[in-house]
């Protein structure tokens, strides 16, 4: 398992004492039952056929441990943990229905009320003395989030998992070399952010955020992004389901209850998502989706 192979290189299996707690919170649990890739697992085979399942539970952790691993600081790593706690059931599809396809931030505004409701987490917190506010607003730490072509935990742990799980063009070796490559610089806007000492890792790395950006461009996955946006945001529409329902179903429950209803327009859509071909999707507008452009800093100059 590649996904197991990089927990171990992240030190997973000696999670520091200060982090287990908090990896029973109620609102990040909820993220074991949501999808990395955005409910493409529920998608036509012929289409998508993912090395191995990856949920936003598994990134929330490996960002966390990236941040960790790099910078020893608590808070930081608390927010790494929990920036994608808003991440409704199929993900960035909602981004899709919400018509935000180049930032797919439109469901972060959730962070603050999700995380302040759970009281097992003010909890933890209390213990700890941390300010929830250092943990909702994750992008004042740029070593988890920060702009593109900028590299945070949050960019390169998703190169590695989607190098993993879809375009399959990493290897095992491929990622302790990343892992163990990775270091801190002070960029020009004098914040930390995340480089490599190697130039050719950081090339590796390139190699498989080009590839990223293919296939997020193509027209297969553009076209099965936002067929998932259409029939969720028709059943949101025809009150099959309330838009909260997002946050409380698991995907799995979520695609079945969709499956359920009686709707033939609904029933119509959902069995092209789950059976279309390849040579079937053709002449499609694409949405001017997100760019994965990065320009990593190398030995502590910025590169490409």
């Amino acid at each position: 398992m590649y996904l197991q192979h990089y927990l171990e290189e992240l030190d997973y299996l000696a999670l520091p004492d200060f982090l287990i707690k908090y990896l029973e919170t109620p609102s990040l649990l909820r993220l074991k039952k949501v999808g990395y890739f955005c409910g493409m697992d529920y998608a036509s085979k012929d289409i998508y056929n993912f090395r191995e399942h990856i949920s936003r539970y598994d990134h929330s952790i490996t960002v966390s441990l990236i941040v960790y691993k790099l910078t020893r600081n608590k808070t930081a790593t608390l927010a790494g943990l929990f920036h994608d706690i808003a991440s409704p059931c199929f993900s960035h599809v909602i981004d899709y229905m919400n018509e935000d396809y180049e930032k797919q931030e439109s469901t972060e505004e959730y962070t603050e009320n999700i995380l302040r409701k759970d009281r097992y987490l003010l909890k933890c917190l209390k213990e700890d003395s941390i300010n929830i506010n250092d943990i909702i607003d994750f992008k004042r730490y740029p070593i988890v989030d920060n702009d593109r072509p900028k590299v945070c935990a949050d960019r390169i742990d998703g190169v590695i998992l989607t190098g993993i799980g879809w375009t399959k063009n990493i290897s095992k070796e491929d990622i302790t070399r990343i892992v163990r490559d990775m270091t801190v610089y002070i960029n020009e806007s004098n914040e930390e952010e995340i480089g490599f000492r190697s130039l050719s890792i950081a090339r590796k790395v390139l190699e498989v955020s080009k590839s990223i950006d293919i296939y997020c461009h193509s027209r297969e996955d553009n076209y099965m992004m936002q067929l998932l946006a259409q029939i969720t945001k028709l059943a949101i529409n025809r009150k099959y389901i309330l838009y909260d329902e997002l946050y409380s179903y698991t995907e799995e429950e979520l695609f079945s209850v969709l499956k359920g209803i009686n709707d033939e327009e609904l029933s119509s859509l959902i069995l092209k998502f789950e059976s279309v071909k390849v040579e079937e999707i053709t002449d499609i507008e694409l949405p001017k989706v997100k760019i994965r452009s990065l320009h990593p800093i190398v030995n502590g100059t910025r590169i490409f």
